[in-house]
């Protein structure tokens, strides 16, 4: 079943443009790429959604918010050495290769919900977190304070110079989104815009689709979407298949 069309506008606390300022900003034939749980999932990352709200027998609710933290900080970090681990043994996938080829002819940022760094190892340049990243901890009273995730896993033994206890460097359920208004701007600047991999259902990070440029380019590749936005074309699809194809025409085209 095709996803429905939306006619819904969203309301964010970080201010707009109108879009006959937006359109002024655009840089020609710059590509913004936005991603999220699809795009690792096919290269082996489990996905909340797709597990039920589980992951190896986790909820959400008990590893991936700041009250779980407050209760069980050791459950959280037992959580969270395992996704690092995880990561450890996958691979970028067709679909990281192939954004990074779009480098050769044009200036692309890609935009990411997930908090791997496979588009890193895939070869990007230019890569806007929102959720924060599976590489690094931070304190839990200084998050300017940031170190590289330990190689032997993080306990509640590691501490920042002040004394903090270090936690994951992810944005938690209940947590601002990082980058978000950097990211409202590279999407407005955006020729073509290209999402992967998201249903569209979580925010604030979900709304961003509808910053983009009135004229742009604008396309959804995904398996499993809620919606289709306004003016975005949509293609039914896995990333690993789909996007090198897309790719592929928009470096023939130059």
């Amino acid at each position: 079943m095709e996803p429905r069309r939306s006619t819904r506008f969203f309301i964010f606390s970080v201010a707009t443009c109108r879009e006959s300022v937006r359109t002024s900003f655009v840089k020609p034939e710059k590509i913004v790429v936005f991603t999220g749980a699809g795009v690792s999932a096919e290269s082996g990352l489990n996905t909340f959604r797709d597990s039920g709200g589980l992951w190896e027998n986790f909820r959400i609710e008990d590893v991936a918010t700041p009250e779980a933290w407050a209760r069980d900080p050791q459950l959280v970090l037992d959580f969270y050495n395992l996704r690092r681990k995880a990561l450890e043994s996958v691979e970028p996938n067709p679909a990281h290769f192939a954004i990074a080829e779009l480098e050769k002819e044009h200036e692309v940022v890609v935009i990411t919900q997930n908090v791997d760094d496979l588009h890193e190892r895939g070869g990007s340049s230019n890569i806007i977190h929102l959720h924060g990243s599976l590489l690094e901890v931070k304190s839990s009273i200084d998050p300017t304070y940031k170190i590289p995730y330990p190689k032997e896993g993080l306990s509640l033994d590691h501490r920042c110079p002040r004394g903090g206890r270090m936690r994951p460097d992810i944005v938690w359920f209940g947590e601002a989104v990082e980058n978000f208004e950097i990211a409202i701007e590279q999407l407005q600047q955006a020729d073509k815009v290209l999402v992967i991999g998201t249903s569209l259902s979580v925010y604030p990070a979900a709304g961003l689709v509808h910053e983009a440029p009135a004229h742009a380019e604008k396309t959804i590749i995904a398996l499993d979407l809620d919606f289709i936005p306004d003016d975005y074309r949509f293609i039914h699809g896995t990333a690993g298949e789909q996007v090198p194809k897309l790719a592929s025409k928009w470096l023939e085209k130059g």
